[in-house]
C-alpha cells in the first residue's frame, strides 16, 4: 500500500509541477495542484498536487519577492484612492466592472505588464484586466 502511495505521490509530482510552478500566489497554486493532481492520479494525487502547489505557488507569484516592495511602494506614492469593497479581498475575487479604477502597472515591473492593479480596503491588488480577477494581494 505505502509503494502505492510512494509511486502516486512520484506521478503527480512529475506531471503537475510545470502547471504548478505557473500558479500565482497560493491559493491559485494549491487549486491549480490539486486539479492536476486528481487529474494525474485522483484523491490522492489531489491531495499531493494541492500541497506542493500551495509551497511553489506561494513562492512563484506575479511579481518576484525583490519587485513586492518596490511595486507596494509605487502604488503609496502614487496616492491612489481605495474603494471599499464588502467582500473578502481575496486572490480569485471578482471586482465590479463600476467605481473600481483599474491603474495600468508601470514598466519597471515587466512580469505584471498584462495586469492591472488597484487599491481595495487598503490593500494594493494586481488583477487579470478581461475578468477583473484578483490574482495577486500585494502586502
Amino acid at each position: 500500500m505505502m509503494n502505492r502511495f510512494a509511486g502516486a505521490a512520484v506521478v503527480v509530482l512529475s506531471l503537475a509541477t510545470p502547471s504548478i510552478v505557473n500558479a500565482q500566489g497560493v491559493p491559485g497554486g494549491v487549486e491549480r495542484g490539486a486539479r492536476e493532481g486528481e487529474r494525474a492520479a485522483g484523491p490522492v494525487g489531489a491531495v499531493v498536487g494541492a500541497t506542493i502547489g500551495g509551497v511553489v505557488g506561494g513562492v512563484a507569484g506575479i511579481l518576484g519577492v525583490d519587485d513586492r516592495p518596490r511595486f507596494r511602494s509605487y502604488v503609496v506614492d502614487q496616492r491612489r484612492p481605495s474603494y471599499s469593497y464588502r467582500e473578502d479581498v481575496r486572490v480569485g475575487a471578482v471586482l465590479p466592472a463600476d467605481g473600481v479604477t483599474y491603474y495600468e502597472v508601470p514598466d519597471q515591473f515587466s512580469a505584471a505588464r498584462d495586469y492591472r492593479y488597484t487599491v481595495v480596503n487598503g490593500r494594493t491588488v494586481l488583477v487579470e484586466p478581461r475578468t477583473r480577477r484578483i490574482v495577486e494581494i500585494i502586502e
